[in-house]
């Protein structure tokens, strides 16, 4: 998949997960193509583990498609959980 395709799918993912994940999660535009892109990686990655049973590095799909786009978005929810963990302040 090429670098406008990555784009397009991580501002997708990103913008569908921060709109479905409650609360604040702040960054702009830029922070929410990342995430997305990250989630692809994180999704497909779980996906994968869940169809062949081998850990391995994959995206979401292999292109711009209604089920790459859901794992996507599962995989920025996750990616935006994780991100709360780690940049959560403690008193």
């Amino acid at each position: 998949m090429n670098i406008v395709a990555w784009t397009v799918l991580g501002l997708l993912a990103g913008a569908i997960a921060k709109a479905i994940y409650p609360g604040s999660q702040g960054g702009g535009i830029l922070g929410t193509i990342c995430l997305g892109i990250v989630g692809a990686f994180v999704g497909g990655t779980f996906f994968t583990l869940l169809q062949t049973g081998s850990l391995q590095i994959t995206a979401a799909g292999a292109g711009l498609s209604l089920s790459g786009l859901f794992v996507a978005v599962i995989g920025a929810i996750i990616a935006i959980f994780l991100w709360g963990l780690l940049t959560r302040r403690t008193p």
